[in-house]
């Protein structure tokens, strides 16, 4: 989730590498589904677009194997730095980069596969940054792409005003960065263009309560990302505070939900 100058749009802060935490592990499923719907296996060479900091990084590391090798991309020098430290640790074959995707130098013709995940949102010029990937990847290599597909879904019931009203500012705000927020309904039809044909699409979604983990990935994002909106002049804090107050009192309601952004999985295979 980035922006210009080299920033994450939630920051890199140790908040926001937990809150990438808490994210991961209510994702980790789908990955680890999207990698064998890919074929991933022991001896590839992968690469992981715009990694972070590294928690899949770290888990295609274990699936590459000790014959294998893993390469992550990211913009944020933080998480390339927390990455490098997170391998050295574990003792994992992992090749970091940071730079921009569209200054990224990767070997033609040198990628078993690729996973990338929240990534494609925010470029401004998507086909670009995959053009670069897909002539990095050897024939009959394999992509995964897990991307929103309508992040409007995300609601709550009980409805509740000032909720609402600041997830549909977080939402508006999300579209001026530059990127496409639903870039994930464009891939079944960008990929063949590009050389690729789809092997699979899959959609995702959670719903969830209070009590459930699941809860935690739209509270921990709201939590982060609504005060930012004041900075905006898209909501008072006043508004923020409210907001913040609902999801809250949400959690002591009997039976609350929470339905988070449709997701989609798109598996693409080179030519």
């Amino acid at each position: 989730m980035t922006k210009d100058n080299n920033e994450y749009v939630l920051g890199t802060e140790a908040l926001e590498l937990h809150r990438l935490g808490v994210q991961h592990q209510a994702w980790s499923t789908e990955a680890n589904l999207a990698w064998k719907n890919a074929g991933f296996t022991a001896g590839m060479t992968l690469l992981d677009l715009g990694c972070g900091p590294g928690f899949c990084t770290q888990e295609l590391s274990y699936i590459a194997g000790k014959e294998g090798h893993v390469i992550g991309i990211d913009i944020s020098k933080n998480y390339i730095d927390f990455l490098d430290k997170l391998s050295a640790l574990h003792g994992l074959n992992i090749e970091t980069i940071c730079a921009d995707f569209m200054d990224m130098e990767l070997e033609p013709n040198s990628l078993d596969g690729v996973y990338t995940r929240w990534a494609l949102a925010w470029l401004p010029d998507v086909e670009a940054v995959l053009k670069k990937v897909i002539s990095a990847m050897k024939p009959g290599a394999t992509i995964a792409i897990q991307e929103y597909y309508d992040w409007s879904l995300l609601q709550t019931k009980p409805y509740r005003k000032n909720l609402f009203t600041a997830t549909r500012q977080a939402l508006e705000s999300l579209g001026d960065l530059g990127g496409d927020i639903n870039i994930g309904r464009r891939l079944p039809s960008l990929l063949p263009t590009l050389g690729l044909d789809v092997i699979s699409t899959r959609p995702m979604t959670k719903q969830a309560r209070s009590h459930e983990h699941g809860w935690n990935w739209p509270k921990s994002f709201l939590n982060i990302y609504l005060p930012k909106l004041v900075g905006m002049g898209r909501l008072s804090q006043e508004q923020v505070d409210l907001a913040l107050k609902e999801l809250l009192e949400l959690e002591d309601v009997e039976g609350a939900t929470i339905q988070t952004p449709l997701m989609i999985e798109v598996v693409g295979r080179k030519r």
